[in-house]
């Protein structure tokens, strides 16, 4: 089972407000998923994230695939700096 930790879009109209899921690839964007990471609000200044970094870590390692935009949080939170020191050893 291919498996993507992505974007879950959550809130009202004109006010989105993102869960960050692990979910089956083949699931809907807005379907079931496996596990809530974390959160993403954009409409704060700043934005606001909020990701549990020891589950988003485990899930990494065990070959999750994470989106563009999931990615890019990750990134700016040092979770894939961590992932990729702890998977080559520095």
């Amino acid at each position: 089972m291919a498996v993507k930790i992505r974007l879950k879009r959550m809130g009202a109209k004109k006010s989105p407000f993102y869960r960050i899921v692990v979910a089956d690839a083949r699931s809907p964007r807005d379907g079931r998923s496996i596990e809530t990471v974390g959160t993403y609000n954009p409409l704060t200044v700043p934005a606001t994230v909020q990701i549990d970094e020891e589950k988003a870590l485990q899930w990494l390692t065990n070959g999750a695939k994470p989106s563009d935009t999931v990615r890019n949080l990750f990134s700016e939170q040092g979770i894939m700096e961590k992932f990729h020191n702890a998977k080559f050893g520095k």
